[in-house]
């Protein structure tokens, strides 16, 4: 129950241990053709241009920088967390101008500091931000932020790691030209694979470029020869690398479960599951650490309370009730405990486990916690 991995489901498990077989085979072209299929129902888009990174998230968020971002591009990056500082590195490795709007940790990005950048720098390209800031547990306006970008002709690059299967993510809808995300936490999969996503109108920046992009593995202008065959026939994909075979079975069936779920009700799942948390928290005498509006309902960041040991609470929970939750980060290090609700691990009994074991040890060190009242308030919660 940490910022990620989540657990993985059995079924996802079961999928891992399918026989592997090539990567050009016709059964696996099929199976992938699918994949893209349901990936594009997870982000709730048309973009013929979907598909899995070989790599982890942050692969994901170097695809897209790499790919949009020209030497001397003016990118508007904001920062709220560890997530959007990085996108920051992505820029300056990329050869662009990184132009900086800064929010404290543990709130939203200001619209208005973004639209007063945007006017104070005409000439940008593009605007990068954190949808779902796993460091702090805030959910930034990705609707809001994309209109701003395209009323001043800038590209959006949004990350979507944490959001993806958790919370409402419109990738059409709100007008997101590139977005990039994580197998490993509200899709329950294993890590090891980026989704990304790229609309016609980053497409045709890819396509613009002046200079080759800067990375060989990551260039679209490579890679679409293997991912965008459209009768899924391997004789029409060109060889581009060995991608990871189960890994892409079981990313596969996660989203095969997604779908079986249904998208808007597993957002209602993780979201229900989060106000049964929060009211336990609460009768623990427990805060969360961001304002209410821009909560997560699948990463919750709780404040330490005064006097309280928070690496040791971590380790005996993990311990002796073999719970893990993830500590804070940067600015937020040791003042807040992040407990993920993503996916498989958003159910019931693994909240009123969190609960019991949490106001166990709190007591132990001196906080006082009705723990009985804690479970009690859960179950009121999510009845």
């Amino acid at each position: 129950m940490g910022p990620g991995p989540a657990d993985v489901h059995p079924r996802v498990l079961a999928a891992l241990a399918r026989p592997t077989i090539g990567h050009l085979d016709p059964a696996f072209s099929a199976m992938m053709e699918e994949l893209k299929g349901l990936l594009r129902y997870a982000l709730r888009t048309d973009n013929p241009l979907t598909m899995p990174v070989s790599a982890p998230g942050s692969a994901g968020m170097e695809t897209c920088f790499v790919n949009l971002v020209e030497p001397g591009d003016k990118v508007v990056v904001c920062i709220n967390g560890v997530f959007g500082a990085r996108m920051r590195e992505n820029v300056l490795r990329a050869g662009g101008e990184p132009v900086v709007v800064e929010d404290p940790w543990g709130r939203a990005v200001d619209p208005q500091k973004v639209e007063d950048a945007l006017k104070a720098h005409p000439d940008a390209r593009l605007i990068a931000f954190v949808h779902a800031e796993t460091s702090t547990g805030a959910c930034s306006d990705a609707r809001t932020l994309a209109q701003l970008a395209h009323a001043h002709d800038c590209l959006t690059i949004v990350d979507a790691v944490t959001s993806l299967g958790g919370t409402p993510l419109e990738v059409d809808a709100w007008g997101i030209d590139a977005v990039y995300a994580g197998s490993q936490k509200c899709l329950s999969c294993t890590p090891g694979l980026a989704p990304v996503s790229f609309g016609e109108r980053a497409l045709g920046k890819v396509k613009a470029r002046q200079r080759p992009v800067r990375s060989w593995f990551m260039d679209l202008n490579l890679v679409l020869g293997y991912w965008q065959a459209s009768d899924g026939r391997s004789g029409r994909r060109s060889y581009h690398h060995t991608p990871p075979v189960n890994a892409l079975y079981a990313l596969h069936e996660a989203l095969v479960m997604l779908a079986e779920e249904g998208i808007e009700a597993a957002w209602q799942r993780h979201r229900a599951n989060h106000l049964a948390l929060r009211a336990g928290l609460e009768v623990l005498g427990l805060e969360l650490a961001v304002p209410e509006p821009e909560r997560l309902p699948q990463l919750n960041a709780v404040a330490v309370p005064g006097g309280i040991d928070e690496a040791a609470v971590r380790t005996r929970l993990l311990e002796t009730y073999n719970l893990e939750i993830g500590a804070g980060l940067g600015a937020l290090a040791g003042k807040v405990w992040r407990i993920g609700l993503m996916g498989w691990s958003s159910r019931a009994d693994n909240i009123l486990l969190c609960l019991g074991a949490l106001g166990s040890v709190l007591n132990d060190m001196g906080h006082t916690a009705d723990t009985g009242a804690a479970l009690s308030a859960a179950l009121s919660a999510s009845a």
